[in-house]
C-alpha cells in the first residue's frame, strides 16, 4: 500500500494529510489562534471538587475549567511532590484532592463544544520510539507489535533503563519495531532530559499556567504518523521542510531520505485533490459507486449513519443487493469515520440482512477496514434492528466543527420554518397586537419571500383579517431578515 503525507502551511494554519494510495484517508488541522492543547502538560489549581460526580475542576488558564475524574488521578504526579496512596485510593475524590490545591495535569482530550479540557495526572511525554511516564516504574509495548520475539527484545532493552535513577517508566511505541538499541538509548536519554526540564519548570510556574507545550502540528506528524508504510513526507514551505529535516536528521535519521519539498505552483492539496474531498467531507450524504448512498447526521450525544441502497437495484435478487451495498457501505463508512474524526458513539443502520453469514462478513469487512485507523475502536454485533453500535475515541474536535460554525438563520436545527408557516404566525400575532393596541394602520417588515406569499398566494386571506380587525396592513420588504424573521409596527 502507497501511503503519502502532504503538509501544507500558511501562515495562520497548518494542515496535515494522509493519502493512501491517492485517496484522502484522514486530515489534521492546526491553527494558531486554536491550537490543539492535548498532550500540554498544565500546573493547575483545583477551584470546585465534585463528589457527586467524582470528579474536580481544574482552573488551567483556559477560558472554561478542565475536569479531572477521580480514576484519572496518578499514584504519582511528576513534581514528586503529592503522592497517593492505596488508602486514600479507596476513598472519593474529596480525599484525593481539595479546593485550592495545585496539582500536575496534563490534556487527554481538547475542549469539545460545551465541555472542557479532560486533564490526567498520569504524565506521559512521547517521543519517536519511546513514551516516558515519570515515576511510573512500568513497562509496556504496543499491542500492535505481535511478535513474540521482538517483543520480548524489547522488554529486555527497556528494562535496562528502569534501573538508571528516576524511577521512570516505558512504553514501546509500534514504530520501534525492528529498531536498533543505539536508537532506543538516544531517545531514552532525549526523554529523560526534558523530563528533567519540565521538573524544574515546575518550580517556577504559577498555577494556572503551561508547563509544557507539545510540538507544533507538523512537527507531531512526523513523529506520530511515518512508518514503514510511509513513502513520501511532502512539505509546501521551505522553512517547515527545513524544520522537519533536521528533526528528523537529530531524532529519526533514516526518514531525512522521505522528506521532500514541494515548490511546485499548483497547491500541494490541489495536487492530490484533497481540497474537493475536504468539501465532501462536510456534505451530509455520501455517494457509494454503486448508487448507493450514506446519510450521516453528527448530534450533541451521538453520530448516526444510515444506508440506503439509493439507486442500486442489484443483478441477481434482494438479499444479495442488500449484501453488496452494506460491504461497500463498510468500508466508505470506515473512511468517513477518519477523514471526518468522527467520534464518540456512533449509531449505523445497515439495511436488514437476513442471513447471518452475510451480518458476520459486512462486520469483519467494517473492522478490516478501521485496523489502519490510528484512533481506537470498538465495535458490537448487530442487533434485531440491523443497528451496529460502535465507540471510536474521540480527542479532538471534527472536520465540521473546526471548519464549520453554527448555521444563523436555523440555529443549528438544519432546518427553518417555511415560508407559509411564518405568514398564520403573522396573521396570528397580528390579531394579537389589534385586540391588545389600538393602532389606525399596521407596518409589517419580513423577508421578500415572505411578503411575496402574503400578496399573492395568502391576499384572500389577508383582505378577510383586514376586514376583521378594521385595520389597513401595509408590507415591507427587509433585504436583512431571515425567511423566520418579521416585525409588526403600529402606527
Amino acid at each position: 500500500m502507497s501511503e503519502e503525507i502532504l503538509v501544507n502551511v500558511t501562515p495562520r494554519e497548518i494542515r496535515v494529510a494522509l493519502v493512501e494510495n491517492g485517496v484522502l484517508q484522514e486530515v489534521y488541522i492546526e491553527r494558531a489562534m486554536k491550537r490543539g492543547i492535548v498532550g500540554n502538560i498544565y500546573k493547575g489549581k483545583v477551584s470546585r471538587v465534585l463528589p457527586g460526580m467524582q470528579a474536580a475542576f481544574i482552573d488551567i488558564g483556559l477560558e472554561r475549567a478542565a475536569f479531572l475524574h477521580a480514576s484519572d488521578i496518578g499514584d504519582a504526579l511528576l513534581a514528586g511532590d503529592d503522592e497517593v496512596n492505596d488508602e486514600r485510593r479507596q476513598n472519593d475524590i474529596s480525599d484525593l484532592v481539595s479546593d485550592g490545591q495545585e496539582i500536575l495535569v496534563q490534556v487527554i482530550k481538547d475542549p469539545l463544544g460545551t465541555k472542557g479540557a479532560r486533564l490526567t495526572t498520569h504524565i506521559t511525554i512521547p517521543s519517536r520510539y519511546l513514551v516516558l511516564m515519570p515515576g511510573e516504574g512500568s513497562i509496556g509495548v504496543s499491542s500492535k507489535i505481535e511478535d513474540e520475539s521482538e517483543r520480548n527484545r524489547l522488554k529486555h532493552i527497556v528494562a535496562g533503563y528502569l534501573e538508571l535513577p528516576g524511577g521512570n517508566g516505558y512504553i514501546v511505541r509500534t514504530v520501534a519495531e525492528g529498531i536498533e538499541e543505539q536508537a532506543l538509548d538516544a531517545d531514552q536519554q532525549f526523554l529523560c532530559k526534558l523530563a528533567d526540564s519540565i521538573r524544574e519548570q515546575v518550580k517556577v510556574t504559577e498555577a494556572g499556567a503551561v508547563v509544557y507545550k507539545d510540538l507544533s502540528l507538523d512537527v507531531r506528524a512526523l513523529r506520530d504518523l511515518v512508518d514503514e508504510d510511509i513513502e513520501k513526507v511532502r512539505v509546501d514551505s521551505r522553512e517547515t521542510y527545513q524544520k522537519l529535516y533536521q528533526f528528523s536528521q537529530q531524532f529519526v535519521p533514516k526518514l531525512s531520505d522521505r522528506l521532500e519539498y514541494y515548490p511546485g505552483e499548483r497547491p500541494l492539496f490541489d495536487l492530490y485533490n484533497v481540497e474537493d474531498e475536504l468539501q465532501k467531507a462536510l456534505d451530509r450524504k455520501v455517494q457509494l459507486k454503486s448508487g448507493g448512498h450514506l446519510v450521516i447526521d453528527q448530534t450533541e450525544s451521538m453520530t448516526t449513519i444510515d444506508v440506503n441502497t439509493g439507486a442500486y437495484v442489484g443483478h441477481r435478487n434482494l438479499e444479495e443487493t442488500i449484501f453488496k451495498t452494506n460491504l461497500e457501505a463498510a468500508q466508505a463508512l470506515a473512511r468517513q469515520l477518519r477523514l471526518r474524526n468522527l467520534g464518540g458513539i456512533i449509531i449505523i443502520d445497515f439495511i436488514d440482512m437476513s442471513t447471518e453469514e452475510h451480518k458476520r462478513q459486512v462486520l469483519r469487512a467494517l473492522e478490516k477496514c478501521l485496523e489502519r485507523d490510528h484512533a481506537k475502536s470498538h465495535i458490537s454485533e448487530v442487533s434485531n434492528l440491523g443497528l451496529v453500535e460502535m465507540t471510536r475515541k474521540r480527542t479532538r474536535e471534527s472536520i465540521e466543527h473546526i471548519l464549520c460554525q453554527e448555521c444563523p438563520t436555523c440555529g443549528g436545527r438544519g432546518s427553518i420554518k417555511s415560508a407559509e408557516t411564518v405568514c398564520y404566525e403573522i396573521f396570528r400575532e397580528i390579531t394579537r397586537e389589534a385586540r391588545q393596541y389600538d393602532a389606525r394602520k399596521l407596518l409589517v417588515l419580513a423577508s421578500q419571500e415572505v411578503v411575496d406569499l402574503l400578496i399573492d398566494e395568502e391576499s384572500a386571506s389577508l383582505a378577510e383579517l383586514e376586514t376583521f380587525i378594521d385595520v389597513p396592513i401595509n408590507f415591507q420588504v427587509e433585504s436583512l431578515y431571515t425567511p423566520e424573521q418579521y416585525d409588526i409596527v403600529l402606527m
